[in-house]
């Protein structure tokens, strides 16, 4: 029993040394894992405060070459001369491209479809015969009158004859020029009714559309073909009432058309006089030349001058200007190594620039960039 006990503890004795050495290597482990850590990362940090201090020394070195060799503070600047030039604005609108002679056609008769003459972007002329319906039934009364009116002309030149030599009577004679004239209108509505049934082009132009197809029921109204003058188009556009007094007619204009990125320059040739009472506005119009291609409806933007300076102008970026506490408007410009102050007035406004009535010359160098915190006096050096 005894020797059992002793064998227990020695066994548990052994167990806990053994935990005890293992403890022992894995915290000698850690530590030395810290340890090489810290050694590592004390080293990186060292390296990078030595390319720190490298970077300094250079940043220093730059700073003291900029300042010269006295020492003196200044402010980089960028400047630019001011060149005079005219100034002008534009007003802004959306036109569309229409056809000064555009027809959308249709037959005067009621009918089925029995010929078509011409298919799309066909050329046609003034008068050509563009399709035709049936009219079958008309050239047979044409035919039947035909008959009646040559009997009824010769029964008349036989009874003018005998009238001419005072034989017959005179009731006679007036009967016979009746049924003549009577029948001479009678054949006028028949072809004017068979010319009804054929739809005629009433301009020179081009096909653009063909809306029926042989034996199709047709009639009034019914959209047939459309003929369009390509040779005489013309940008229209409607513009606020506010700019009545300030677009006329021979303006400059520049129109954009977004859809096939062109732009071309021209003039307003019209202006109308009179304000659409229903959203205030009025009319403008521009013809249009035959050198490009244009298409009916196509949108266009229009740029139209409304004000051009008499003579070349100071204009500068609007973000230039700045403003004191009591509103005047100034700018800084460059003058013998110092920021000097120059009150301008300000003219018309547009697309980002200003226009500079007086405070500014042609010599002037104005500070374009580093302005801001400027103050009158501070001593600059351009930036080239």
């Amino acid at each position: 029993m005894l020797q059992f006990k002793i064998k227990n503890y020695i066994q548990s004795s052994c167990g806990r040394m053994a935990q005890l050495v293992v403890i022992l290597i894995g915290g000698s482990i850690l530590l030395s894992a810290c340890s090489n850590e810290k050694t590592e990362s004390l080293s990186d940090l060292k390296e990078k405060q030595a390319e720190l201090k490298t970077q300094l020394s250079e940043i220093s070195a730059k700073i003291s070459k900029l300042e010269g060799d006295s020492g003196k503070k200044f402010v980089l600047v960028e400047a630019a001369p001011v060149t005079p030039s005219i100034f002008k604005t534009y007003v802004t609108a959306q036109g569309r491209i229409d056809a000064e002679e555009s027809v959308s056609l249709s037959s005067e008769m009621p009918g089925t479809i029995t010929k078509i003459n011409v298919k799309t972007g066909d050329l046609v002329h003034k008068g050509q015969v563009l399709a035709e319906t049936d009219a079958r039934a008309l050239q047979q009364s044409i035919s039947d009158l035909q008959t009646n009116t040559e009997l009824v002309n010769q029964l008349y030149d036989k009874q003018k004859n005998l009238w001419d030599q005072k034989i017959g009577t005179e009731v006679q004679f007036l009967q016979a020029k009746t049924q003549k004239e009577s029948m001479e209108k009678k054949m006028g509505t028949l072809q004017e009714q068979v010319r009804m049934t054929k739809i005629i082009s009433p301009i020179d132009g081009t096909v653009d559309a063909v809306d029926i197809k042989l034996g199709q029921l047709t009639a009034p109204g019914m959209p047939a073909i459309r003929v369009i003058n390509l040779n005489n188009l013309k940008v229209k556009a409607e513009l606020a009432e506010s700019y009545a007094s300030k677009v006329h007619k021979g303006d400059e204009v520049i129109i954009k058309f977004p859809d096939t990125n062109d732009t071309i320059s021209s003039k307003v040739s019209y202006s109308a006089r009179s304000i659409n009472p229903m959203n205030r506005t009025f009319g403008v119009e521009i013809l249009l030349d035959n050198k490009k291609e244009y298409h009916p409806n196509q949108i266009a933007i229009l740029n139209i001058n409304d004000y051009r300076s008499q003579k070349p102008v100071i204009s500068v970026p609007l973000n230039y200007i700045q403003k004191d506490l009591k509103g005047q408007g100034f700018v800084l410009v460059a003058e013998n190594n110092k920021a000097v102050r120059r009150n301008v007035s300000l003219g018309k406004e547009y697309n980002g620039k200003v226009e500079i009535k007086n405070g500014l010359n042609e010599q002037d160098f104005l500070i374009t960039s580093g302005y801001d915190g400027l103050n009158e006096g501070d001593a600059i050096k351009l930036i080239k």
